[in-house]
């Protein structure tokens, strides 16, 4: 093959806490072409419906952002926005959950999700509400929440109440003390409003798989504070299908960050999809895919859960349909990564340079990114120029 037609499909995930879906595409690109200048280099940024969702939305059809200050997930106020989709059709607002309730939000020192709060999610919604939207488009991940959509629900007028009548506090801890829902002064303009939610579909709320025992540990949580959040969250959903009928337990979907997705389909009458299913609706990896020789995705770590909805996973098995091999760049390889070579990913690396603190991989991610891109470039050429000699051999003999 002609190094100079090679067409490098390039389309990761963010690096959490560190480099934005662009800036990693950016890097990777920079190093295939380090190594092979002549390749085309097609960019196709992805979004999970975490950070950057709102943005790749926007920037895919020409809408607008909106900026505001919101509560945060600690409860101080934190600069937010949403955007304004652009094109034909309703007029429809994105909300990224991440925005006003991301992991990135909550400072190292008061990582607790007992205590930390969805409450500026529900602000993000209402603000759109006030924009006149027909249609509000959720993006579920990277949270720092695990309150299952409570604070959200309660920003909009929701009552969730003890037994004595008051309000419960915001947090994942005060659902233990939930006695009642009452939705009377939920805002009234949002049974207007048609709200689909972008969700890991895998996310549970409960059980074994829920978001307390799978990634409370992630957000701060020690063992004995998972225990505390899986005790709420049951009973939270014990008192959704006791006064609401509805039951988001085991719910597919419903653990979305941190259970946002169980409160916004239970509370706010919202439906939840894979979030694929709507990001690949704005954008044209699929027509990019066709034409490629190689794919290269990337994420902040892959390992045993990197199957389950995540984005490396996902290209791979749109890859696969076009027989394109994939590659997957990763911050981080965990426990059971080979597992992602039965779901469609050829290989797999760490960027990381050498042994190194958290502090160093964030700050030096996208020039290790770049390099690894380049050094993979570099060692997939050496192979095809060996197959090259060995078919130049055979034909001499």
């Amino acid at each position: 093959m002609n190094e100079r037609a090679w067409t490098v499909v390039i389309a990761p995930s963010g690096f959490k806490e560190s480099l934005s879906a662009e800036e990693v595409a950016h890097a990777i690109a920079k190093g295939v072409r380090a190594a092979i200048p002549g390749a085309c280099t097609v960019c196709v940024p992805l979004v999970d419906g975490g950070e950057g969702f709102t943005q790749t939305l926007i920037n895919a059809t020409g809408g607008q952002i909106k900026r505001l200050t919101v509560t945060g997930p600690v409860g101080e106020p934190v600069a937010s926005y949403f955007g304004i989709l652009g094109g034909d059709g309703p007029k429809t607002a994105v909300v990224e959950m991440a925005a006003a309730a991301g992991l990135r939000l909550v400072p190292r020192d008061k990582r607790n999700p007992l205590l930390t709060t969805t409450y500026g999610v529900g602000e993000l919604i209402r603000a759109a509400l006030d924009e006149g939207v027909e249609r509000i488009l959720v993006g579920c991940g990277d949270s720092g929440t695990n309150d299952g959509g409570a604070g959200m629900a309660q920003a909009l007028g929701a009552k969730l109440l003890r037994a004595d009548g008051s309000e419960i506090s915001r947090g994942c801890g005060a659902l233990a003390l939930l006695e009642k829902i009452d939705l009377s002064d939920l805002a009234p303009r949002l049974k207007r409003v048609k709200i689909d939610v972008a969700c890991n579909m895998h996310n549970v709320l409960t059980g074994a798989n829920g978001v307390a025992r799978v990634f409370g540990p992630q957000k701060g949580a020690t063992s004995g504070m998972v225990e505390q959040m899986e005790m709420a969250l049951m009973r939270y959903a014990r008192i959704i299908w006791r006064d609401l009928r509805i039951c988001v337990k085991r719910m597919p979907g419903g653990g979305a960050s941190g259970g946002l997705g169980a409160g916004l389909h239970a509370l706010l009458g919202a439906t939840l999809h894979p979030r694929y299913e709507i990001v690949m609706q704005y954008l044209e990896l699929d027509r990019h895919l066709r034409k490629a020789d190689l794919v290269i995705t990337a994420e902040g770590g892959i390992d045993f859960q990197t199957p389950r909805g995540k984005i490396p996973a996902e290209v791979a098995a749109r890859a696969r349909r076009y027989g394109v091999p994939v590659i997957a760049l990763a911050g981080m390889v965990g426990q059971d990564a080979q597992i992602n070579y039965e779901h469609g990913i050829a290989a797999y690396t760490s960027v990381l340079q050498r042994p190194c603190t958290l502090d160093e991989a964030f700050q030096r991610a996208y020039e290790w990114v770049a390099a690894s891109a380049e050094n993979i470039m570099r060692m997939i050429s050496v192979g095809w120029m060996m197959q090259s000699v060995s078919t130049a051999r055979v034909e001499v003999r």
